[in-house]
């Protein structure tokens, strides 16, 4: 009896042994994993970047007589994480109506932005947040909504190609200089811009330490 229980109790303890290894394996390979994919992050991006778009709008107003025309952005974001960052942007652009109406206008958005393979050098994007936008000199000003997607390409370490669309819910009536029906006016915007990345140098140099550690821990010693 005695050597069937123990025969039991070691199993039990064999089974648990090699259930922690399996899991601590398991763990370290998700370690090491997310070590690489965050040095992968740093070899093509970095913590901030300067944000530079040139596009074209159209109002979705009172009016079916809208234009295409150019529109700017600058803006400056911070990475939170490698997938996830906080931008502001400072947009500005004219509406034009034809020969009836042309007004100038600028927007200060603030958006939260997510990268689907930010460890990849092409990555689609997906942002969203609000705004407070103005005419010139400040005359009229009203609050909005904005949302967009696009993808980015990274042509060389820190610099990268975007293409993108975006959607923008104004909070007036106004915007096309026509005031009718029950709706707001809705902006749509598409560019083409670079972001220029810079920062992270430390956070990739731990990354790099970490990985060196790990790669000398795993090192297999021929036995002699």
């Amino acid at each position: 009896m005695i050597p069937k229980f123990n025969a039991i109790i070691l199993s039990i303890a064999m089974t648990f042994v090699f259930l922690n290894s399996a899991f601590s394996q398991d763990e370290d390979a998700k370690s090491d994993n997310y070590i690489n994919k965050r040095y992968a992050f740093f070899n093509f991006r970095g913590t901030n970047a300067i944000d530079v778009v040139v596009g074209s709008l159209m109002v979705e107003g009172d009016t079916p007589k809208s234009d295409f025309d150019l529109y700017f952005r600058i803006g400056y974001k911070h990475h939170l994480t490698s997938h996830l960052n906080i931008n502001f942007t400072f947009n500005k652009y004219d509406v034009v109506i034809k020969e009836d109406y042309n007004e100038g206008f600028m927007s200060f958005d603030l958006n939260l932005e997510y990268l689907f393979s930010p460890h990849t050098k092409f990555t689609p994007f997906i942002y969203a947040g609000a705004g407070y936008n103005a005419s010139n000199y400040f005359k009229s000003t009203a609050y909005k909504s904005q949302g967009g997607l696009g993808f980015e390409f990274i042509l060389t370490e820190g610099v990268a190609l975007k293409l993108l669309g975006e959607y923008n819910y104004m909070l007036t009536d106004d915007i096309d200089g026509v005031i009718e029906g029950d709706t707001d006016d809705v902006l749509f915007r598409m560019g083409l811009g670079l972001n220029v990345y810079f920062g992270g140098n430390k956070k990739k140099e731990a990354l790099r330490r970490k990985m060196k550690t790990v790669i000398n821990s795993n090192l297999i010693i021929p036995y002699n």
